[in-house]
């Protein structure tokens, strides 16, 4: 198992996490990003409203902003983070493929996931079965059946973690998209994994009973937990008791992009709206600047 240490991480190497890195990073403190690229949501849009520069494609400036990045010493992990966890002195993170990276602040700019199966059952069962997020709402389930569905590193880290928790563990997936490491732990364990039929719709009454699966089986589950991506907000909120807004949709976050918890930093998309990215490009680089000097007093 690799580890690692680096003064200041950011989740996400989208436009928030690419400017707290230039930023960081000039302010001579060690820097890793963490995240893949065409994840943002930025890497398929086209850019017409960002002052000096009349058009652009949102892949030729994360490439030109990658490229900032690393001139000025930052380095880059193309993985996702399965787990953070708090250590004396800063935060221990896991990556997927089970690395260890410790760093004395750490900076969430992973925007927001905006994304739902958009099945019948979905909407109506959502808080009777269906979830967003195993760390949440995992323990409900003890001893019962579950599914997980999604093909990344969130799905497959919460299947594994349900296993200790749940009767039986379904994974229903197109196909997969995790690293080596993470897609042998899954071979290893329990879940039984249903690759590329995906699901037509959650059936039940007053709370769920089966999933509907593409292939028009039913599968009998009281719980769904639907991790259509890298690990989200909410997962990474509930284990480090990050505020979020009254909605639990935002994280909250004062005038130096500083959490409630010291070291914890949130800039972008997943402080709320407006999604644009002339604002996620200025919380970017208050957190960096914010982030560089919070884990430069660390170092005493």
């Amino acid at each position: 198992m690799e580890t690692t240490t680096s003064d200041v991480v950011i989740l996400g190497s989208g436009p928030a996490g690419l400017q707290a890195a230039i930023h960081a990073a000039r302010k001579k403190v060690s820097v890793l990003v963490v995240g893949k690229e065409t994840k943002s949501s930025m890497y398929h849009a086209h850019i017409e409203n960002y002052a000096f520069l009349f058009k652009a494609t949102g892949d030729e400036m994360l490439k030109v902003g990658i490229e900032q990045a690393k001139q000025f010493g930052a380095g880059f992990l193309e993985e996702d983070i399965t787990q953070i966890s708090q250590n004396d002195p800063g935060f221990s993170l896991t990556t997927e493929s089970g690395g260890i990276v410790h760093c004395r602040a750490f900076i969430i700019a992973t925007g927001t996931s905006r994304n739902k199966l958009n099945v019948p059952g979905e909407k109506e069962f959502f808080g009777k079965g269906v979830s967003y997020c195993v760390d949440c709402d995992g323990n409900f389930y003890k001893g019962e059946d579950v599914a997980v569905v999604g093909s990344e590193s969130a799905a497959v880290d919460g299947a594994l973690t349900l296993t200790e928790i749940a009767d039986s563990v379904h994974l229903v997936c197109d196909t997969l998209q995790v690293s080596d490491g993470l897609a042998r732990k899954l071979a290893e364990s329990t879940v039984r994994v249903h690759e590329g039929v995906g699901v037509k719709a959650i059936l039940g009454e007053s709370g769920v009973t089966h999933l509907l699966l593409g292939d028009e089986s039913r599968l009998p589950v009281s719980g769904v937990f639907v991790e259509l991506g890298a690990k989200g907000l909410m997962a990474i909120s509930a284990s480090l008791g990050i505020r979020l807004d009254d909605e639990m949709k935002y994280i909250r976050t004062n005038k130096k992009q500083e959490t409630n918890m010291p070291g914890i930093y949130a800039a972008g998309d997943i402080c709320g709206p407006p999604w644009q990215l002339a604002k996620a490009v200025g919380e970017g680089c208050i957190a960096g600047i914010e982030a560089a000097a919070y884990a430069k007093k660390g170092r005493g």
